[in-house]
């Protein structure tokens, strides 16, 4: 299994409205390396949810209910470029754990949201992935 880390603003799609319909397709993304790393999901795959913008934390933990297909906010012509995949809510976390708290950790110094802050679709080792659920208090 992979671990990713997935961004929303919360004040668009906070991790809170995915636990209340539990399960959303994630639209939108129209960044190339985001879209390739969609498309990598596996079904199973768990990913951080992180706060974007306002926040900037790590809020709660999705699962990868269903592997990449076309964006259907796509337009026509873009419909085979842009990709989505399907999410369902795990768990938040017990803490959030802030931005500044994961660039203070020695062992999270090469973590993508540190290294390319503006993709909104990340991959992350299963290590990163475990500092971040120990930082936040929380088991999955």
């Amino acid at each position: 299994m992979s671990r990713w880390l997935i961004k929303s603003e919360p004040h668009v799609y906070p991790f809170s409205q995915l636990e209340k319909e539990g399960k959303t397709s994630w639209t939108g993304v129209r960044n190339y390396e985001a879209r390739n790393n969609l498309r990598a999901m596996k079904k199973g795959d768990l990913a951080l949810y992180y706060h974007s913008n306002v926040g900037k934390e790590v809020v709660g933990v999705a699962k990868i209910v269903k592997e990449a297909y076309a964006d259907p906010t796509a337009s026509k012509d873009e419909a085979d470029t842009w990709a989505t995949v399907d999410v369902a809510p795990v768990k938040a976390l017990k803490e959030p754990v802030s931005l500044d708290a994961i660039k203070g950790t020695a062992t999270l110094k090469d973590m993508a949201l540190v290294k390319k802050s503006r993709i909104s679709v990340l991959p992350l080792t299963e290590a990163e992935f475990r500092e971040v659920l120990k930082m936040g208090k929380t088991n999955v």
